[in-house]
């Protein structure tokens, strides 16, 4: 792990390059400096982790989709599926949970949402990630929480390979996923009923890796300078995945752990932006 002591690191070409490709970014932008969080974001690696991960889930679906909530007290059983990861945001003083988000791709099986919305062609032959199960503290450190969940997405899909991020808000928070140059699958069909949220409305939005850091180079979005050319050592997407030998994280620590029925939700459960 690095750790720069002064400014004049930055000078160092090869240090650049060399975390820039530590990262998995392929980027045409050099890292100009780096941040300490209060916080940790990783991904879950064993029984206790989903456990953290689950309440705070559970917490922040109590608060803004209660009609969900009392599904989601246990783990689901996408949580331990093949080419499914688990975010964990953890404080630095005491380690209590402080967000979660779900990451799945489709590697091994169709997306979440796509149980209630056929994706076009030129989706469903590339390298997809679905975001799902986002849940915030209501803390004070909520608003940077969601932020840093949203670029450790966005790093574990540059270091996997994935080519388009896909989403699915419900209104407001669809408004949210506009800022953050996410463009709508379907704009003639708006808001769809998907069955595995409740049947609540939601608009299908994707944004393409590969150009995401040139749409907010060109058009000055605060994301750039926080994403794309600031490192945080805090925040761990882990090594790249071997799809072809890889059986999901959690469900090779513990195969044997109970699952709950299948409850997934494209919806993201957070405080206002």
């Amino acid at each position: 792990m690095y750790h720069l002591d002064s400014a004049s690191a930055f000078t160092q070409g090869s240090y650049l390059t060399d975390l820039n490709n530590r990262l998995g970014l392929e980027s045409e932008e050099e890292i100009t400096h780096s941040e300490r969080l209060p916080f940790t974001v990783r991904l879950v690696q064993n029984e206790e982790d989903l456990s953290k991960a689950v309440k705070i889930r559970h917490a922040a679906y109590a608060r803004h989709v209660p009609v969900l909530a009392s599904k989601l007290v246990n783990p689901e059983t996408p949580d331990t599926d093949r080419g499914v990861v688990v975010l964990l945001a953890e404080s630095k003083v005491d380690g209590s949970p402080l967000g979660t988000m779900r990451i799945q791709t489709n590697h091994f099986q169709p997306l979440a949402l796509e149980q209630s919305v056929e994706l076009p062609e030129k989706l469903r032959m590339r390298r997809l990630a679905e975001a799902t199960r986002l849940g915030i503290t209501d803390e004070r450190v909520g608003r940077l929480v969601k932020t840093v969940l949203f670029k450790a997405f966005y790093l574990y899909c540059c270091r996997n390979k994935i080519e388009v991020m896909v989403v699915a808000g419900r209104a407001p928070i669809d408004r949210q996923y506009e800022r953050l140059q996410f463009e709508e699958v379907y704009p003639e069909l708006g808001f769809i009923p998907l069955a595995h949220a409740g049947n609540m409305p939601h608009r299908v939005m994707a944004l393409e890796v590969g150009t995401a850091e040139a749409r907010w180079r060109e058009s000055r979005h605060p994301l750039f300078q926080f994403v794309v050319k600031t490192h945080h050592q805090d925040i761990d997407v882990g090594p790249k995945m071997d799809f072809k030998s890889y059986d999901g994280l959690i469900g090779r620590i513990f195969p044997n752990m109970g699952r709950a029925p299948a409850t997934v939700s494209a919806d993201y459960s957070v405080t206002s932006m």
